[in-house]
């Protein structure tokens, strides 16, 4: 039950926080990555303020072998760029830099993203299902290619 209302509270400042910064803001996003045009620098602050936090947590976490809630951590992620990093990271990039939401913010703005933040939540939904298919069809290609 402790889990579950961390997870609760967790999860609601998080999308408040989402809300708040502007992330879950289509046109901020897009107007943060348009570089070349009106370029809105403001979400840099809360890119910045959000690596702050998580280089202190990693901190954390690297000394220690349990949660606050007595759960296993997680291993420390990979560092390595392979293909599947680099594909990953480039529909990630187009999709949000096309629509201006990424998984978050899209969960986040569900109430009131109206029919296209259905649409894009039920896309991405899809896309996250399939993608292991894909994945496993991709790197066997390309294991027969070697």
């Amino acid at each position: 039950m402790l889990r579950n209302l961390s997870a609760f509270f967790a999860g609601g400042l998080f999308g408040a926080g989402l809300l708040v910064s502007g992330m879950t803001n289509t046109r901020k996003v897009q107007g943060w990555l348009d570089i070349f045009g009106d370029w809105d620098p403001t979400l840099a602050f809360v890119l910045t303020g959000a690596i702050i936090p998580m280089a202190i947590t990693w901190n954390i976490a690297a000394r220690r072998a349990r949660s606050v809630l007595g759960e296993p951590l997680p291993s420390k992620p990979s560092t390595q760029i392979d293909r599947n990093l680099v594909i990953g990271s480039l529909m990630f990039g187009a999709g949000w830099g096309l629509v201006g939401l990424c998984p978050g913010p899209a969960v986040a703005s569900i109430g009131w993203g109206g029919v296209g933040g259905v649409a894009f939540l039920l896309s991405m939904l899809a896309g996250m299902y399939v993608a292991p298919a894909f994945r496993h069809r991709f790197n066997a290609m390309a294991a027969a290619l070697s």
